[in-house]
């Protein structure tokens, strides 16, 4: 049985949200399955939230397909949530004006085919630019014109997303990269969620594939790899401690995972899931092949010992640094360096 959490008193979402980024044009070469069929799929398995974003070119277009042809099956979506984003480009952060947001907001309603749109989360690339209060405020504006019901946010750190909540912008949530690599919401964030009632929604939970019995006694991988998500992954197990620990991680989670016929992508997920402060995972996935056994989540609980042995591993670890994002948003390093700052093209 699917888990689900209320991200507001009349809106829950489910625990697992699929998520569109590896859907989206240019992440991979290819796609192996329909991805309109493969929604159609998750959501009958109970996973009724989908993650997207006005960036994720072609994503908005094939959840709104869905939508139009899952009304026609059944007759509503009622049951179904989409939370997409608004990501403006970098090179429009010092211009950007409340018209641009609206066109952004408008289209996004145009490609899901909605009327309003269920939850938009805001993501900000730099704070150089240090108008994104302003913006968030208008964002707000169009919440209460009718055009979004809930307002979240998207790899804001601490400090700006405490600016928000000052500014009377409500945020139900905040997308961020949580997993046992990344303990970086640990440091602050995951704090300040609790204290003002947000869910954290974990992207980068099993790290692209890395967290994975493929990568369990192999050697160290090298370039090319064959998508931006292990690309960006293995940055973050160089951060983590490199190869070497990453592989002993992998050989804790293996033994849990056999105690409990589960798989390793089954122990991180359930890890993470169990932290305070977290809502959801976002799971990123080009089809449905893994779709049962990301159900597995909920058919086990880690115990205190499990737990233990995890933090034993993760104890030895030597970063990430920082809060959440941080290391991304440096253009010229090597997280930022792979980064796409100017997607958000207006027609």
């Amino acid at each position: 049985m699917m888990e689900r959490i209320a991200l507001a008193p009349d809106f829950t979402i489910s625990r697992i949200i699929k998520g569109g980024w590896q859907l989206s044009q240019g992440h991979s070469t290819s796609l192996k399955s329909d991805p309109v069929q493969d929604m159609f799929d998750f959501a009958d398995a109970g996973i009724t939230s989908f993650d997207c974003a006005d960036i994720y070119t072609g994503v908005e277009d094939a959840i709104g397909k869905f939508l139009q042809e899952r009304k026609k099956r059944f007759g509503h979506n009622n049951d179904i949530q989409v939370l997409t984003k608004f990501v403006p480009d970098y090179d429009a952060l010092a211009t950007l004006d409340r018209h641009y947001v609206q066109r952004i907001i408008d289209r996004s309603l145009q490609r899901l085919g909605l009327a309003q749109l269920d939850v938009v989360q805001f993501s900000w690339w730099s704070y150089q630019f240090d108008r994104y209060v302003e913006v968030a405020g208008w964002l707000r504006e169009l919440q209460q014109a009718g055009k979004i019901r809930l307002l979240a946010g998207t790899n804001f750190n601490t400090e700006a997303t405490l600016k928000i909540l000052a500014a009377g912008v409500p945020l139900v949530s905040m997308q961020t990269q949580y997993s046992v690599l990344d303990n970086r919401p640990e440091h602050a964030l995951a704090s300040c969620c609790l204290e003002h009632r947000m869910k954290l929604l974990c992207y980068g939970t099993v790290a692209g594939g890395f967290l994975d019995e493929r990568w369990l006694g192999v050697p160290e991988p090298q370039p090319p790899f064959e998508n931006r998500s292990l690309v960006k992954y293995k940055l973050m197990i160089d951060d983590f401690g490199g190869w070497h620990l990453f592989q002993e991680l992998l050989q804790t989670l293996a033994a849990i995972a056999r105690q409990h016929g589960v798989s390793i992508a089954n122990v991180a997920s359930c890890f993470t899931l169990e932290q305070p402060a977290v809502g959801a995972l976002i799971i990123g996935a080009r089809s449905a092949a893994h779709l049962h056994d990301n159900l597995r989540i909920f058919r086990f609980q880690l115990s205190d010992s499990e737990h233990k042995e995890i933090q034993s591993v993760l104890s030895k670890r030597t970063g990430p640094p920082g809060e959440p994002f941080d290391l991304e948003r440096i253009k010229e390093g090597k997280h930022g360096a792979i980064m796409r700052y100017n997607l958000n093209q207006l027609s």
